[in-house]
């Protein structure tokens, strides 16, 4: 039996627009000029590749010369250009270009140039939506890198509507955007003093006390230097024997490189990988109790957590159940992200940087008493909640966006 085919209109309208009827389904290129002809390169220029745009953010500048230009600088930018991410555009690492300096940008051939016919806001927004890069996706080269040339792009379909609600959309989902942009530097602001405050709070190197100390520890006298072994207990960390099945997915967490994204954000709470009890038992694996300080030896050196509950490690990783009496677990825990960078400089390797046991095993900090050490940890997990929290309002808002755009945007399935 034929089915009558579906009107396409988003299922949530502005309410001057809800009789305004269908909207069009046209390729791209009817909607924007795709890589518009350029002229000679200016003399000097920022050039954007494909690292330097991110979450439709400008995060590198990289001021060159037309000299120095390589041979994919091609795409000079004009004031309400998009440029659309033809490598692995699943990544949706496009710009909007809009910068209000007297700087020349040039972009790499890595992306499509497009210059909106109608509403730029709306050209910039549309191209994210899930609907339309499914159907890049589709036209898409390649496996690993998945791409699409720019001929392709253009034939493209996608729903547009009439001038007037185009730019509807565009302006609200801007002011959504602005909203998230708010959000993310007002994240970055608060990383930005709790790394200062930490560089206050634990003296700097060559140094013995703090520029900073809370009242109470004003005349609390020099941090000492202390052998580690003599302040917490090292233990170690194995991985079973992957031919049998059986010492795998037995409800014991079982921290592993695969897990370096979870790192350096405080309590770990969930492994990708567990192993079972009988796993545990044939190998050198050890159950580490809770609030047990790990840390990345191997790839990913230097990257720490607190363990939220009793979890086994890989060989890649170090652990430490601090003694309450001389070393408290979370200052411990803020010493190692302070020593981050230094423990990277001195991992070796070719592949896989790696630092050796014996470092670990002579290894000496600098500490204050643990009462000290508490208030400490508990100002910077303090601001890591916070941290974390924004964290929480900035992917709420995120969703909200996504949500919203399902809605502000018909899906063409159906006429494709």
């Amino acid at each position: 039996m034929k089915t009558e085919k579906q009107a396409l209109v988003p299922r949530l309208r502005f309410p001057e627009f809800r009789d305004a009827g269908e909207w069009d389904f046209r390729e791209l290129d009817d909607a924007c000029e795709v890589n518009p002809s350029n002229s000679t390169l200016p003399k000097s220029f920022v050039y954007i590749d494909l690292e330097s745009v991110e979450a439709g953010q400008l995060i590198k500048k990289k001021n060159i010369s037309r000299e120095g230009a390589p041979s994919r600088a091609q795409r000079i930018l004009k004031n309400g250009d998009v440029i659309f991410q033809i490598v692995r555009p699943y990544q949706k690492n496009n710009l909007f270009f809009e910068f209000d300096n007297d700087e020349n940008y040039v972009a790499s051939t890595g992306y499509a140039q497009l210059r909106a016919f109608g509403s730029e806001g709306f050209l910039y927004q549309v191209i994210h939506t899930d609907d339309f890069v499914a159907r890049v996706l589709s036209k898409c080269t390649g496996s690993n890198y998945p791409a699409i040339n720019s001929s392709d792009l253009a034939k493209v379909h996608l729903a547009i509507p009439v001038p007037d609600e185009q730019q509807k959309i565009a302006d609200f989902l801007s002011s959504l955007d602005a909203l998230i942009a708010a959000q993310a530097d007002k994240i970055d602001a608060l990383k930005t003093h709790k790394k200062g405050l930490m560089q206050q709070l634990l003296p700097r190197e060559g140094e013995t006390v703090p520029r900073l100390r809370f009242p109470g520890f004003l005349e609390a006298g020099e941090w000492v230097d202390q052998e580690l072994e003599n302040m917490a207990i090292r233990g170690s960390g194995h991985t079973p024997n992957k031919k049998y099945p059986s010492y795998y997915n037995g409800g014991i967490k079982w921290v592993s490189l695969a897990d370096s994204d979870k790192l350096d954000k405080g309590y770990l709470y969930k492994t990708k990988n567990e192993i079972s009890k009988e796993g545990l038992q044939n190998s050198s694996a050890v159950l580490h109790p809770a609030e047990t300080v790990v840390l990345s030896r191997d790839a990913g050196v230097g990257k720490s957590a607190v363990l939220h509950t009793p979890m086994a490690v890989s060989q890649h990783f170090i652990a430490w159940r601090c003694d309450n009496a001389k070393l408290n677990n979370w200052f411990f825990y803020y010493l190692l992200q302070r020593l981050k960078p230094e423990l990277e400089s001195i991992a070796v390797g070719n592949t896989i940087k790696t630092i050796g046991l014996f470092y670990f095993k002579s290894m000496v900090i600098a500490a204050p008493s643990v009462s000290e050490q508490k208030n400490i940890a508990d100002c910077l997990s303090s601001l890591d909640s916070l941290i974390a929290a924004q964290a929480d309002k900035l992917e709420a808002l995120k969703a909200h966006k996504k949500g919203l755009m399902q809605q502000l945007f018909p899906s063409p399935e159906d006429l494709s």
